[in-house]
């Protein structure tokens, strides 16, 4: 986590929620109800709206704390349309106040604007809780086994010394953007600001800063052409081996021109594209072997039936199909014992498809 400084949220449950998913590619199988205990029992760590919504160290709420100020929900908000919005907002405090740490089902229901289809629903209680939780008026305590968030004062969560700690906008930005360059190692102007989501423009000043005082170096990356900015703290290993089936929303995923100029890899997630014009699939996790990212799989839990299903299977280009599919297979095996899955099933008939269901049967 430290080495990570920011874990993304997202509870998409096709295989396993997404931030699950990117610790078990660099650690292997964990308890994820003792991760959850880490997280949200001793407040060394709290959900805020980093590079999205994300799990960051307690230490960076203070770094956060001029977005927070600054947060306006968007005009499409359905708060906007509330008779009396400060009163209802106000009186959620104070509920939450005087009754402890609650859900959105906890406040009294309010009607809220038609579902239309396809629309992802929020009640105007959820939607009042989010706008508390943007602003900073609360903090996430933890969640519940559906994964729905428990809201509770920040100061009932977030240690005293984080919520004291105050620093100007230059000062935070600056270090930010030194979290993410110990986080990736090397990185252009673009790939340092994404990772805390600024603007380019906005993090350049910040960028030279740390140049300046020589935690950052710049580099010349080879088929790059943009400046490369090297962490002081980054080493150079002597060989990168092992494989790892990557989240969708992992580090290394998340910002595509950066997979695709590290890993020539074009990533796009394909979730929310109509299922008849979909290229790889739902659900699909890059997989890197060594130093490359060599296939990528669409996959699915059928936990009712205990199978991990491999919807389907692609190589990268210049990948021969029998390259991979024995370590492919192993990362499968491992995925599916850590997510109690009995089997393996491979459902697509393709060359690499068959390569690897053969594997898998070794």
């Amino acid at each position: 986590m430290q080495a990570l400084q920011v874990l993304q949220l997202d509870f998409v449950n096709v295989l396993v929620p997404a931030h699950y998913l990117i610790l078990w590619s660099r650690l292997g199988a964990y308890d994820r109800q003792r991760f959850d205990r880490f997280v949200y029992g001793k407040g060394d760590y709290t959900e805020q709206w980093a590079h999205e919504a994300s799990i960051v160290p307690s230490d960076a709420w203070p770094l956060l704390a001029h977005r927070r100020a600054a947060y306006q929900p968007s005009k499409h908000n359905p708060l906007h349309k509330l008779r009396d919005r400060k009163g209802y907002l106000g009186a959620v405090l104070e509920q939450v106040r005087r009754d402890g740490a609650l859900t959105a089902a906890d406040l009294p229901p309010l009607p809220g604007p038609k579902r239309k289809p396809g629309d992802w629903h929020r009640s105007i209680p959820r939607w009042a809780l989010e706008y508390h939780f943007a602003r900073g008026d609360l903090a996430v305590s933890h969640r519940l086994g559906n994964f729905q968030r428990v809201y509770d004062l920040p100061e009932r969560i977030i240690p005293q010394r984080q919520m004291t700690t105050s620093h100007d906008k230059v000062t935070a930005d600056r270090e930010m953007l030194r979290r993410a360059s110990v986080a990736l190692g090397v990185a252009t102007r673009r790939d340092l600001a994404d990772y805390f989501r600024m603007s380019p423009r906005e993090a350049a000043p910040r960028i030279e800063e740390l140049v300046e005082e020589g935690a950052l170096s710049c580099v010349d990356v080879e088929n790059w052409q943009e400046t490369g900015y090297l962490s002081a703290s980054a080493r150079f290993p002597r060989a990168v081996e092992g494989a790892a089936l990557l989240s969708p929303f992992d580090p290394v995923a998340w910002c595509r021109p950066r997979a695709e100029r590290l890993f020539k890899f074009h990533y796009r997630i394909e979730i929310y594209v109509p299922a008849a014009k979909r290229k790889w699939g739902y659900y699909v996790l890059p997989f890197r072997l060594g130093d490359r990212i060599v296939a990528r799989v669409d996959l699915k839990a059928d936990r009712k039936a205990g199978r991990l299903l491999v919807l389907a299977a692609h190589e990268e280009p210049g990948v021969h199909p029998g390259e991979c599919a024995d370590a492919l297979a192993g990362e499968l095996r491992l995925l599916s014992e850590w997510l109690s899955l009995d089997t393996i099933r491979v459902t697509r008939n393709s060359v690499f498809a068959r390569e690897l269901a053969a594997a898998l049967r070794t």
